[in-house]
């Protein structure tokens, strides 16, 4: 069954007020192509689920040194070290962490276990013209599984919305615009080279592609992370203004602030 496609998501975020119209629920999708300096959300990269170490939490009871079946987790001149690269994500170490030091971060969903989720919040959906937001990580990265999401979740009558870093084949945007009733599309940079320095890949496929979604009847906002000494100089705005006014003068554009939330994330990863 299409319903029973699995993906992996390694956080589902209820009642948020920052991905779309309303009072929302996020689904953020694990993987992404692209590897952006300033990235809020480092354990969304990985295209495979992986283990989080929060080492203030640990209290040495070695449980986790007894389960893993791939010896990760060593003690190394008298100091305790997670040997991450011979971690397969199996997650048997934080199942048995019993001070939450260690957090599995990406579980396989199927669709209909993931509009469970969902499905929960309807009450505040209702109430607030909210719904359900993918966002990553690529959450087109994983193309089917994002797909049937939004068919199932459109089926039901929730509002959906897709955040998107624009970096995939035009033909996987276009199979969800009927299931799609919101594009959060980010731009990065402007500049070509500054764009591959910035974050790893090109950017000749996300203009083209916001080309084409701002020329059909899609709902699209912009957004635009401002990072100081990056890509705020005036000649990257003035390049995407330039850009978006020539295809759909209309389209609404927001400037997203750059915070420094993550930096623990990176050393528990």
């Amino acid at each position: 069954m299409e319903a029973d496609v699995k993906g992996c998501i390694f956080s589902i975020q209820h009642f948020s007020i920052q991905d779309g119209p309303g009072i929302r629920t996020t689904l953020f999708l694990k993987g992404c192509p692209l590897h952006c300096l300033w990235c809020h959300n480092p354990e969304s990269i990985n295209f495979r689920p992986e283990i989080a170490f929060y080492e203030a939490f640990c209290i040495g009871c070695r449980r986790c040194f007894e389960v893993c079946p791939h010896n990760c987790h060593q003690i190394v001149d008298h100091v305790r070290v997670f040997k991450r690269d011979h971690c397969d994500g199996c997650g048997l170490c934080a199942e048995e962490c019993c001070s939450e030091a260690l957090e599995l971060k990406g579980k396989k969903y199927s669709v209909l276990e993931a509009l469970q989720e969902v499905e929960q919040d309807r009450p505040f959906y209702e109430q607030s013209g909210g719904g359900m937001t993918l966002s990553g990580g690529e959450p087109l990265a994983q193309p089917q599984f994002c797909r049937e999401l939004l068919k199932h979740a459109k089926k039901r009558g929730i509002h959906t919305v897709v955040d998107t870093s624009g970096y995939v084949n035009w033909n996987v945007l276009e199979s969800i615009l009927a299931w799609t009733d919101l594009f959060l599309f980010d731009i990065k940079a402007y500049n070509a080279q500054l764009h591959q320095r910035l974050t790893g890949v090109e950017n000749t496929k996300i203009k083209a592609n916001l080309e084409k979604l701002l020329t059909t009847e899609a709902a699209v906002i912009v957004r635009i992370p401002l990072i100081p000494g990056c890509n705020d100089q005036p000649s990257e705005m003035e390049g995407i203004a330039d850009m978006i006014s020539k295809l759909n003068p209309s389209t609404p554009v927001n400037i997203l602030p750059y915070h420094q939330f993550a930096e623990q994330k990176y050393q528990r990863i």
